[in-house]
């Protein structure tokens, strides 16, 4: 099964809403596939002892989505390699160009796929812009280390591969441009966003 690390776009008011009430994720990650998800009441250690049933569940609330928000990408199988080059680590690495394995703010404890989502508020995401857009492709290249990414585990694992038969620079590189891409739309928009591990 595949890891692939996907980005959404999200208002830093969504955000606060969603780390109140962090079952309303689903509505960012999933928003077509709601409708069962119930937000749990709890009940009181009296009503417990004595056997009183528990109320029903309440519907999750809706949450209203402005302009450019839940815009979209993933990164396929590329994000550790591209994290790689951006830290020289497999998982660490210096905000703001660690965010896509480290950093942000978890949101509860709901597995979405891979663990909790993070979520990153505007200003966050605006670091993010700045540092990204210094980086080039001479200075990704001079990065790209196939034997250390090898023996470091990045994933997919994949780097050892004759460059003639595939190219795993041009594969990082692009899905790299799709992320400068929309951190960039992201930013234009004053939005901050979600990153998630499905």
């Amino acid at each position: 099964m595949s890891m692939v690390l996907c980005l959404t776009a999200l208002s830093d008011d969504s955000i606060e809403k969603v780390l109140a009430a962090p079952v309303l994720i689903w509505s960012v990650i999933a928003p077509d596939e709601t409708d069962f998800i119930d937000i749990p009441v709890r009940q009181g250690f009296f009503s417990r002892l004595f056997g009183k049933k528990p109320p029903k569940s309440e519907p999750v609330p809706k949450l209203e989505f402005g302009d450019g928000e839940l815009m979209d990408t993933d990164l396929d199988k590329a994000w550790h390699g591209i994290h790689f080059l951006l830290t020289g680590s497999d998982w660490e690495g210096d905000p703001p160009l660690n965010f896509l394995v480290a950093g942000g703010t978890e949101v509860g404890d709901i597995d979405v796929g891979y663990g909790p989502v993070r979520v990153f508020r505007a200003l966050e995401v605006a670091d993010i812009n700045n540092a990204l857009s210094k980086v080039t492709e001479d200075y990704l290249r001079t990065r790209f280390e196939p034997d250390i990414m090898t023996k470091k585990g990045i994933y997919p694992e994949i780097w050892d591969k004759d460059s003639e038969d595939d190219d795993t620079f041009s594969y990082l590189l692009g899905y790299f441009d799709e992320l400068k891409s929309f951190i960039c739309d992201a930013v234009s928009k004053n939005l901050g966003i979600v990153v998630s591990m499905q």
